[in-house]
């Protein structure tokens, strides 16, 4: 339990692992929850046809022209099998990137509400882990009803293709945990456009619309040091049932953008309110 001021009846924190943990994230998941239920849902409805209308336009429109396509498994693949799980990554990363970076953003510099959380006996590990899990919610319901339309069309071409929505967690669990690390060190809505210019080209390089071994080799290490690349190929290789070791390679790389987010996140927070 935690400690309370006699004389003032607030929470008392100690130093060590009570000042950072509290053990309620779930706290700031139901309050984020509140929130869209009272004032966001148009925004958070739209942010699920954009992919929808990307796999419309270019998968279904343009692949009918292009024809096969060969993934990094050497699978020959439809174009619409070839993007549709470019695009599921892609939409798991944009309901995630929102909710923690935007989000924060207004709720850090202007409403001020992460001062008031860390004045009860929530840490700065609850306020970040909820305000990822809240991201992570969103992610996951662009990710299941994109998953429906891509079974309904036939583009999950294995049974493995289940396996793309625990995979599409941990690609939303990454950007959260590394969006909201960057977004605390943000003062300003132009610094904030910075992470517009980061997104956008990943997007359109990182295998999503065409395979990455058109560019040269050195643009290729480039792409590959990115996180959405990685996203992208493991929900793929899901998707079409083209499995390989490789495929390890691309989770260890969000298990270590999940812990750089979270020990920053945390150290930001805490170093804002608490020191």
């Amino acid at each position: 339990m935690t400690a309370v001021s006699e004389s003032t009846g607030a929470p008392v924190r100690r130093g060590g692992v009570r000042a950072l943990w509290a053990g309620n994230p779930q706290a700031v998941v139901e309050r984020g929850l509140v929130a869209a239920r009272s004032s966001s849902w148009v925004v958070v409805l739209s942010g699920f046809f954009e992919p929808v209308f990307y796999l419309a336009s270019m998968g279904l429109g343009l692949g009918a022209l292009i024809g096969d396509v060969q993934t990094s498994g050497g699978l020959d693949v439809p174009y619409s099998a070839f993007i549709a799980p470019a695009l599921l990554a892609v939409s798991a990363m944009n309901g995630a990137i929102y909710d923690s970076t935007w989000n924060v953003f207004f709720k850090l510099n202007y409403g001020k509400l992460y001062e008031g959380m860390l004045a009860t006996s929530l840490g700065p590990l609850d306020v970040a882990l909820g305000e990822i899990m809240y991201a992570l919610l969103r992610g996951l319901l662009y990710a299941t009803g994109f998953m429906v339309i891509m079974q309904v069309l036939g583009l999950n071409l294995a049974w493995t293709a289940i396996l793309a929505l625990p995979a599409v967690l941990l690609i939303a669990f990454g950007f959260a945990s590394l969006g909201m690390a960057v977004t605390s060190y943000m003062k300003t809505f132009q610094q904030m456009d910075w992470i517009n210019i980061v997104l956008l080209p990943m997007f359109l390089f990182s295998a999503t619309l065409y395979p990455i071994d058109i560019y040269p080799q050195w643009v290729q290490g480039v792409i590959q040091a990115f996180p959405l690349w990685h996203g992208v190929e493991l929900v793929r290789g899901f998707t079409t049932g083209s499995l390989s070791l490789a495929m390890w390679g691309h989770v260890l790389y969000y298990v270590v953008m999940i812990a750089v987010g979270l020990v920053f996140t945390t150290k930001r927070l805490r170093a804002l309110f608490l020191d």
